[in-house]
Parts: C-alpha cells; structure tokens; sequence
C-alpha cells in the first residue's frame, strides 16, 4: 500500500493539503472524491518527499476523544453553542494534535460547513466512525445523543484493545529481559570463563565449545549482527503492510490456537459494539457495515465484512454472508439473524458486544495463564544451557583430579 500526498479544494473553498494510504492511485482518488474533495494535485510520496511532522505528542488517543466528546455534550446540554463549545475544548484539551484539528474544525464551522465535513478534513484526528456518527446526529438532529454514542464506543472500543495489549506485555517484557541477560552472559562472562576452560587443557563439552564460539560471533561480529536485526526487524514490519503480508500474518494469527480464540472474540465484540452504534446513530446498514470493516485488524474479518456489504446491497440479510464467510462464532450470526427477524438488530448487536467484550477478558487471562509456564520453560533452558556450559568444564576437571 502506498501513500499519496495531495492538494485539494473543500466544498467550502478551502484548500486543503494530506496524505492518505491507498492500493493505488483511482482508488486515493476514488477517497478523496468520496470525502467530496476537489483534487488539484494527487502524487505518489517517496521516502524523501513524505511530509515530515515532528510535532510534540502523538495522535490524539481513544480515551482522549471519548472525554472530548463527554465535555462536548456537557456544553451544549448547558445550553452553549457548537461555535463556543469548540472554542472551550481548544483551552481544555491537552494533546497538541487534537488541539490543531479542533482550532481548524472550528474555523471551518464559522464558513458554514457542517461539523462532520470538518472533522473529515482531518482523518487521522477524528476516526471515520466518529464522522459518520456526527453527520448522522446533524442530519436527524441528535448531535447530543450521537456525541454520547461516540464517547461510549470509543471507550468500549478502549477497553477491549487495552486488554488484549496487556496480555502481550508480560510475554515481550520477559523475552526482551532473556535477550539481554543472555547477550551480557555471552559478551562477559562467557569470555570470563574462556581463559580458564583454556587451562584445562582437555576438549571442551559440545555445549560449552557451542557458547564460546556463540560468543565469539556476536564479540567479532557485532556490526554485522545488530544491522542485520534491525534490518530484518524492518523488512517483517514492511512486509506486513503488504497486501501479502496482511494475509500471511493474518492466516498465520488464525492458526496458532490461544490466538486465535483471542482474535476471534476480540474481533466479534468489535463488530457488534461499532455496528450497534452506528445503526443506533441512524447511519445506512450498508455504510455501517464498511465503516466497521474499516476498523477490523485481521485483514479476513475486513474481507469478510466487505463481502457481507455487497451482499446486503443485493437484498441478501446480514446473517447470511456472515455465516458463509467461516469466521465468525455461530452466536453472532444466528443472535443478528433474530434480530433481523423481530426488527431488533440493535439490541442484539448490543448483547453480543457485552457478551464478547467478557469473553475477551476471559481468553486474555486463559492466554496468559498458558503462556507463563511456556516462558518459565524456555527461560529455563537458556538459563540453564548457559549455567551447564560453565559449569560442565569444571566439573570435568574435579572427575581428572579424583581420578588422580
């Protein structure tokens, strides 16, 4: 996937300037058009050309949007306006980012566009659901009630991705510790040692003679190893944002067991809490439906959503493509199919999410629960391959002397 830089007119008459990630470039125009945008310039950006922001601050966070909504519909249920609302928010918001972007929505209100089509002009502030939500309460003039629903979703949304990541913490903060206990042993001690194995004067045992010489590489060669890693480190995260690669890591991420329980509750709750709220907010199945394919992680989930849109556009029920596609539990789909059928889709939707954000939690603590004895295992025998090769030479050397 490439990203394109571009210049471009709003419907207001501003000019805007961005990037945007696509396959090619009809389809960066095929967005662009869609965020009704009238494109002057659209071109591929290098590694040298891409716009470069060192702002201090990363991009505004969930939590960060989820009270920024909050504080939003306090004031205007206090009664303030849209325009003094925003203005509030700039003084109050603390990320540097979200502050920018709400200074120029501002602006953009006061020259008549709506508040949705100025949250568009920043994609990368104001996530696409939060837009359509937006435009969906002005159009039904509901803005308090969408606003609320934005905040709910972000902060559901929030709360089932920081459990997943918590379950990846403890693994990697092992891992990373092991790598540099075993580096240093290598590095030091190993070669500490080295003099005296030496003096022995008798062969060395095969795994004492494998870290000496394990040693001596990362000793001699170290300007080779460490680029080396960094590149390969690189190459998989650039691989990853491959087409290829998405659906490699993805397939990969459906076959490993615990994982793949996890990925599949995960990406379960996620559909039913953002479609609930969309088709709560008044926004078309259809474009609920590829909004929250947006949001999917698994490049197969994103897949199966997309094809389930064409179906719906065709007459076919959502159920129908979601059973087909494989993925997803038979809960999800036979719960949407009653819905479908009382007229209740909402509410179900609502209950699979609260049913799949505990089943998250569940297989986050059933993952770490088996993880932590496969860690203790492999830190074992690392551990322990280091200690028998100091250990074993010695040993080698007291059997000579008793023999003596």
């Amino acid at each position: 996937m490439a990203t394109y830089g571009y210049k471009a007119i709003t419907k207001a008459g501003k000019e805007v300037k961005g990037s945007l990630e696509a396959d090619n470039k009809d389809l960066a125009m095929a967005e662009l058009r869609r965020q009704e945008l009238t494109v002057i310039d659209l071109g591929e950006q290098s590694f040298l050309t891409k716009d470069i922001d060192i702002q201090i601050g990363g991009w505004p966070k969930a939590r960060d949007l989820s009270v920024m909504c909050r504080q939003f519909v306090s004031m205007t249920k206090a009664g303030v306006s849209i325009l003094e609302s925003l203005k509030m928010l700039c003084e109050q918001t603390e990320n540097k980012r979200l502050q920018d972007a709400l200074k120029e929505v501002r602006i953009s209100v006061e020259k008549g566009e709506t508040l949705a089509d100025s949250m568009a002009e920043h994609p990368k502030v104001f996530p696409g659901i939060m837009v359509n939500m937006v435009a969906a309460g002005e159009a039904s003039g509901s803005l308090d009630t969408a606003m609320d629903r934005v905040a709910v979703q972000l902060e559901k949304s929030h709360k089932t991705q920081a459990m997943v990541k918590k379950a990846m913490i403890y693994p990697i903060a092992v891992c990373v510790v092991a790598v540099i206990v075993t580096v240093i042993m290598l590095v030091k001690v190993i070669p500490s040692y080295e003099n005296m194995f030496e003096s022995l004067e008798t062969e060395l045992p095969w795994i004492t003679q494998f870290y000496v010489n394990l040693s001596h590489g990362i000793i001699n060669y170290w300007f080779i190893i460490v680029p080396g890693l960094i590149a390969i480190a690189f190459g998989i995260k650039s691989f990853a944002t491959t087409d290829i690669g998405k659906h490699f890591f993805g397939k990969i991420a459906l076959k490993l067991p615990l994982v793949k329980t996890l990925i599949i509750k995960s990406a379960s709750s996620m559909m039913a809490r953002t479609l609930s709220t969309l088709i709560g907010a008044g926004v078309p199945l259809i474009e609920a439906v590829d909004i929250v394919s947006g949001v999917m992680s698994n490049v197969y989930f994103k897949e199966a959503l997309l094809d389930a849109k064409e179906e719906i556009t065709i007459g076919m029920p959502l159920s129908r493509p979601l059973q087909e596609s494989g993925l997803f539990p038979p809960m999800v789909y036979q719960m949407i199919r009653i819905g479908e059928e009382s007229g209740s889709t909402e509410d179900m939707l609502d209950k699979l999410a609260d049913y799949y954000e505990e089943e998250v939690e569940m297989a986050v603590q059933s993952l770490m629960a088996a993880m932590e004895p496969m860690i203790i295992v492999a830190l074992a025998i690392v551990v322990g391959g280091l200690i028998a090769a100091c250990m074993m030479p010695m040993m080698s050397m007291y059997t000579a002397l008793d023999s003596l």
